[in-house]
């Protein structure tokens, strides 16, 4: 009752430094900590593993007519992945960065400067030289794969939160090098030997958005959930500018892996109903689906938050593990069967018909 973020940060890391402690491990606090925003545009995801270097924007390496040539979007991001030490590749091995990558909302993949160089004899060598130094590869076996926006893409983008510190075509491209950096990072492990063990960085990632928009229903979803407290400095654009508004959520992270997520939740009526308004609810709809939770509020909810902490996972960290199944001692099998219980089993047919419910057998 009555926390502040920090407070909950405090007591988490708390237990996982005593936690990580027992298993032999020592680990600093106070975590470092970052918006939302920050890691979508450092790191194109909201886990990021910090053991692997932030990818960099290069878009002003690049000359005009370059960006033009090379049908690159000049007003979207250039981002470029820095992948330590991994040696000259062939051209094969070049080509096997492709299926690699996952192209959200347009985005494009060059994956060798020496195409760029091929196309411009004179400024392509300049351009890999600036770009090397501006992302700090200056290790002739670093690998440098760029991720742009088409000249097509963001186009037709109908999103309305364009006054976001990430528009939503900056977060395809953010998005397309997060997955990138990756999983190239997984694919050359062997290599750049940047995964080792014992070596733990811990997040916190805070201010998420409150809402996100969901371009198939037209409207504004809550992104956490929406019990989730907005920032009191941002109640003023709830039904002005939801895009702006950021939640008092918040999730650590270690390693690139979502250990527990957070918030701190909403204690007042009138805050309640204004989210439920903002997600597109009628006062009638709203108290349909929750009058009785607005109806406890009234009667002096004190302010309230956690966190949900996953302790399988942190059980398979600390225990070298590759997989939740090895450190959970009845796990399902593929088909989601309990071979212990030998479960899942018919069920009787009057108790079906007590519950009201029918199988349809295919």
């Amino acid at each position: 009752s009555y926390p502040q973020p920090e407070r909950v940060w405090e007591v988490v890391e708390g237990f996982l430094t005593a936690g990580f402690k027992a298993a032999g491990h020592e680990i600093k606090t106070p975590f470092p900590r970052m918006d939302f925003d920050d890691a979508m545009r450092q790191y194109g995801i909201d886990k990021p593993d910090l053991r692997l270097p932030a990818f960099t924007e290069v878009g002003n390496c690049f000359a005009a007519a370059d960006l033009d040539a090379l049908a690159i979007n000049p007003s979207l991001p250039v981002i470029a992945i820095r992948t330590p030490h991994v040696g000259e590749l062939s051209r094969k091995e070049r080509d096997d960065i492709k299926p690699l990558f996952v192209s959200k909302g347009g985005a494009r993949v060059f994956e060798d400067f020496k195409r760029i160089e091929t196309k411009f004899p004179e400024a392509g060598a300049k351009v890999r030289e600036k770009v090397r130094d501006k992302t700090g590869a200056l290790a002739a076996d670093d690998l440098l794969v760029l991720v742009v926006g088409s000249a097509q893409s963001g186009a037709g983008d109908s999103h309305p939160a364009s006054k976001r510190k990430v528009t939503p075509a900056e977060m395809a491209i953010y998005a397309s090098a997060g997955l990138l950096r990756v999983a190239l990072a997984q694919k050359y492990s062997d290599r750049h030997k940047l995964f080792q063990k014992g070596d733990y960085r811990f997040l916190w990632v805070t201010n998420f958005p409150m809402f996100e928009y969901d371009e198939g229903e037209k409207r504004w979803m809550a992104a956490h959930h929406p019990f989730t407290s907005p920032h009191d400095e941002d109640m003023d654009k709830l039904e002005s500018d939801p895009a702006m508004v950021r939640a008092l959520a918040y999730d650590v992270v270690l390693n690139g892996t979502e250990l527990g997520s957070g918030s701190i939740r909403i204690h007042r009526q009138d805050v309640q109903s204004r989210i439920f308004h903002a997600l597109g609810m009628t006062e009638e709809e709203a108290r349909s689906r929750f009058g009785f939770f607005l109806e406890a509020l009234e009667y002096g909810t004190p302010p309230h938050g956690g966190i949900a902490l996953g302790l399988d996972r942190i059980v398979m960290i600390l225990a070298g593990a590759d997989s939740l199944r090895e450190v959970i001692p009845f796990p399902k099998t593929a088909a989601a069967k309990d071979l212990m219980m030998e479960a899942p089993t018919p069920v009787a047919e009057a108790q079906l018909r007590e519950l009201g419910i029918g199988v349809v057998k295919k």
